[in-house]
């Protein structure tokens, strides 16, 4: 039997023979695209091949990619760990061609490997092609079916329709009819049990006929108002999911049953010491089995299948520079998490951090073939680690609420949960509907849906309107591909080669394509260029620039009054060089932090603009004062050196890696790199940098902070934005100074007066003591006897913390019971306070808590504390001598 490794490499193989470059897994985190957070297929890389803005060569291209589907059209990730063949992230096998073979040519290899290299049995097989869309006047897709026709009967051959089998990128853009291959996996015995045909179960959702492989044939393109236009190059793009070859080759029923997520799930077998039954196991139990275990199993089953996928899911995208947080990418690996700890705190009986401790055997599994996973395993295992932490103490927060939420419903004689309830723990506490329905299940409650749907429907809404972009066709003016020249030039003549008009939460600007551009577009954390597009009759301010499918899109409020005419592309210099200086600051940075941390700092992400520097890196605790002066010695001795910029551009990644670069996990290199390199940093890098360090000038730390687990932040400033802040250290420092009549001693005045401060508050503190003692000694002389009890109330003037003070004074003075009620007022805050006697409590029925919340409406504020003693503050002192006599009122005294 072929192991996942073996079937993995003779994908390669066979259509490396076949004249294909095996290129690698782009990262499965997307860092430049707006349109896309994950890479949710093996075409994402190629879109600005098929888009036509990149050289298609090599034409032949074959590679296994790293996907993630769990947002937007391919969302799988309420259904992954509940049948057996849907996942979170999975790796995609997959063939291009770009312009070069066809329909015929994708069928015939897809066949000759599927049949005669891996053997499956032709009769298993079952084709699909697209029946046609007369509203579209698209024909069925007869040429794909008669190549078909040369490897399989015609009743394996089916007609699909416009979901399964017309695939296209997005709303717009290339798309076509595809051709799915199909397997019957079911045992003889299944078959004959079921009395239906593979034909008749394909594409209906039977865990046992599934879709292996995607040939995608793409020759349209998809325009904004719906139309259809012929692309200038067909494509081929193929996608076969390895984890369902894999099931395959293994003779398995399930993805989970193979080698490639059971040694993951022993672990968890072991560490829960839960047993795992596989599709073979479950099918031989006995008909005796009772339902109630069967159904517990079947839950326990399904928690391990979600935790055994959702691991891989977070731990790849974390060792692509992914971060589970709040916003956008790294909400969705922070959801994924959360349902996998959800599964283990319910199901497997996992009160701790549990999927970080499966780390370890996916590593041993997978890290040969993606080396960022044993390279950041310890990075990876302390961000799950916090992360599951904070979720579980999330969860028992929500479980609190969710039990006085039953508590009421019970008193209230109420079964069902309403579902705005369930909504807010949803929303706020992670909650799932599924959870809150098993809990109250558990508790003889049920949960309005409706109500919840409701409420999810209108969250929904609001998160579609503030998303909400419209663009329209883009406007053609002249045809070919962008030139950038901003590596050499701030300056460059360039014609409008296409528009558009784009529409964002009512606002209104254009996207401009230039035929030549100077503008670096906003990528790999440099903020894009601003500057201007001039031509002999008008000014057009360019306010941003950003990288789409890789060409710079230049952002503009209007659009020339000439689109057609020649143009003067110019950057604004001033913008450019500050964001230049930081952006190689920031490089020198990541060599001084290695030199004083260790080589274990990763760079995990920057921000570079004009104003600032921001600078993410892997550390595993707080760098110190020293550390941080250490660095910034460093980095400005390397400023003043004055090194000169060191570039090399379109350099084979071996020879950048014999330099010296350093390549960043996440990132996707081709096999030409530009290395950047200032005397001793040396890194991969596409970004705008000064020409040599003095450019920047000065470099400062202005804070160095937390972002995640082992991963540490530092902002800086350099040149003029460091200037400007001396400038302000040195105004707040002759502020401070002329304070203490410009002391040349500074540092000693100051900590003179702090000593003459500190002794001046104890004596105060003394004489406040004294003053207490005097003022407790004189309300128990006035006190007046009330059947055998002392009482003593009056209003005076006193801070809050004197009047307790007074109180406990005057409870340890009196002997037998008191009740003691205070009124006291500093700077027209008035607060009440009363003191009990344990008898006053225990005998007599009374309790300070409750009679200074009722008193308190009369000063009008509020307040509480225990039985024998309370306090509450308010807002009219006037009403104080009222509130006093209200609680002696109550103690009917």
């Amino acid at each position: 039997m072929m192991t996942a490794k073996e079937i993995r490499d003779s994908y390669k193989k066979f259509f490396e023979s076949k004249g294909h470059a095996i290129v690698p897994s782009a990262p499965m985190v997307i860092k430049d695209d707006p349109t896309l957070m994950f890479t949710n297929a093996g075409m994402n890389q190629w879109k600005d091949i098929i888009l036509g803005t990149r050289d298609p060569e090599p034409r032949r291209r074959a590679d296994t990619q790293k996907c993630l589907r769990v947002s937007g059209k391919h969302n799988d990730l309420e259904e992954v760990g509940h049948d057996t063949y849907h996942h979170t992230m999975f790796e995609m096998l997959g063939n291009w061609s770009f312009g070069d073979y066809f329909k015929e040519g994708a069928i015939d290899m897809a066949w000759e490997y599927l049949v005669d290299v891996l053997k499956l049995n032709p009769e298993d097989l079952y084709v699909t092609v697209f029946e046609g869309s007369p509203e579209e006047n698209i024909p069925r897709d007869d040429e794909a079916a008669k190549y078909w026709a040369k490897h399989v009967p015609e009743d394996h051959i089916i007609n699909g329709n416009k979901h399964d089998n017309f695939w296209e990128m997005g709303d717009t853009g290339p798309c076509g009819p595809c051709s799915e291959i199909h397997v019957d996996s079911r045992t003889p015995e299944q078959k004959a049990a079921s009395g239906k045909t593979g034909r008749e179960l394909v594409n209906q959702d039977d865990p046992q006929v599934i879709e292996i492989w995607n040939l995608v044939f793409m020759q349209f393109n998809r325009k904004a108002d719906g139309s259809l236009e012929k692309l200038s190059m067909n494509v081929i793009d193929t996608g076969m999911g390895f984890e369902r070859l894999v099931r395959m080759m293994q003779g398995k029923h399930s993805n989970y049953d193979t080698d490639v997520f059971q040694p993951i799930i022993k672990a968890e077998q072991q560490i829960t010491g839960l047993k795992y039954t596989t599709f073979e196991e479950e099918a031989s139990q006995t008909s005796t089995t009772s339902e109630t275990s069967n159904s517990s199993q079947e839950q326990i089953n399904v928690a391990m299948r979600v935790c055994a996928d959702h691991l891989r899911a977070v731990a790849f995208s974390i060792a692509d520079g992914q971060l589970p947080s709040n916003a956008k990418a790294g909400y969705v690996i922070r959801r994924i998490l959360r349902r996998a700890v959800r599964y283990a705190y319910t199901f497997l009986g996992q009160k701790e951090a549990f999927l970080f401790k499966l780390l370890p055997t996916l590593v041993e599994e997978m890290g040969d073939a993606f080396p960022e996973l044993k390279a950041q395993q310890q990075l990876i295992a302390k961000v799950m680690k916090e992360e599951e932490d904070s979720f579980l103490r999330t969860l028992d927060k929500g479980i609190a609420l969710l039990d006085k939420a039953m508590e009421q419903l019970k008193a209230e004689g109420k079964t069902e949960l309403d579902g705005v309830q369930a909504f807010r723990l949803f929303d706020t506490y992670g909650f799932p509907l599924d959870l809150t329905e098993l809990i109250c299940r558990e508790n003889g409650f049920t949960v309005n849906e409706k109500q919840f749907d409701v409420e999810m429907q209108k969250q929904k809404e609001r998160a579609r309107n503030a998303a909400a972009v419209e663009n329209s066709d883009w406007v053609e003016l002249k045809a070919g591909e962008q030139q950038f020249v901003g590596y050499d030039y701030t300056e460059y003549e360039c014609e409008i080669l296409r528009y558009r008009k784009v529409t964002q939460k009512k606002n209104e600007f254009y996207e401009v394509v230039l035929s030549a551009t100077p503008f670096y577009g906003e990528m790999g954390g440099q903020v894009g260029d601003q500057g201007v597009l001039v031509s002999e009759t008008e000014t057009i301010d360019v306010i941003d620039s950003k990288r789409e499918n890789g060409q710079t899109v230049h952002i503009v409020k209007q659009m020339p009054k000439d689109p057609s005419a020649p143009f003067m592309a110019c950057v604004d210099t001033d913008k450019r060089d500050a964001s230049a200086a930081n952006h190689t600051a920031t490089h020198l940075l990541d060599y001084a932090l290695k030199q004083v941390l260790g080589d274990h700092v990763e760079q995990k992400g920057s921000f570079v603009s004009p104003d600032t520097l921001r600078f993410d890196f892997s550390h595993f605790e707080k760098v110190t004062d020293e550390q941080l002066r250490e660095v910034e010695r460093m980095v400005n001795d390397m400023i003043r050196q004055d090194l000169p910029r060191d570039e090399h551009r379109d350099m084979p990644m071996e020879e950048a890696k014999k330099l010296g670069a350093i390549a960043l996990f996440g990132e996707k290199y081709g096999d030409k790199v530009r290395v950047m390199r200032f005397g001793p940093s040396c890194e991969l890098c596409g970004g705008i940098h000064a020409t040599s360090t003095g450019r920047i000038g000065f470099f400062k730390i202005i804070s160095e902070s937390s972002v995640a687990a082992g991963i540490r932040r530092i902002e800086a400033k350099t040149g003029k934005e460091c200037e400007e802040l001396l400038y302000t250290l040195e105004d707040t420092l002759k502020a401070v100074k002329s304070f203490f009549n410009n002391a040349k001693d500074l540092q000693g005045v100051i900590q003179k007066y702090i000593e003459e401060h500190d002794h001046m508050k104890k004596e105060i503190e003394s004489f406040q003591a004294q003053a207490i003692e005097t003022a407790a000694k004189k309300l128990v002389e006035t006190a007046r006897t009330v059947n055998g009890i002392t009482v003593i109330s009056k209003v005076i003037p006193m801070a809050p913390a004197a009047a307790k003070d007074l109180a406990f004074k005057v409870r340890a003075a009196v002997d037998g019971s008191l009740l003691c009620v205070i009124g006291s007022h500093e700077n027209q805050k008035p607060q009440l306070t009363i003191m009990l006697s344990d008898d006053m409590v225990s005998e007599h029925g009374l309790n300070a808590g409750q009679m200074v919340r009722e008193a308190a409406k009369l000063i009008q504020g509020g307040g509480g504390g225990q039985p024998h003693f309370a306090q509450a503050g308010g807002k009219n002192a006037d009403g104080l001598s009222a509130a006093v006599d209200k609680v002696l009122e109550m103690a009917k005294l």
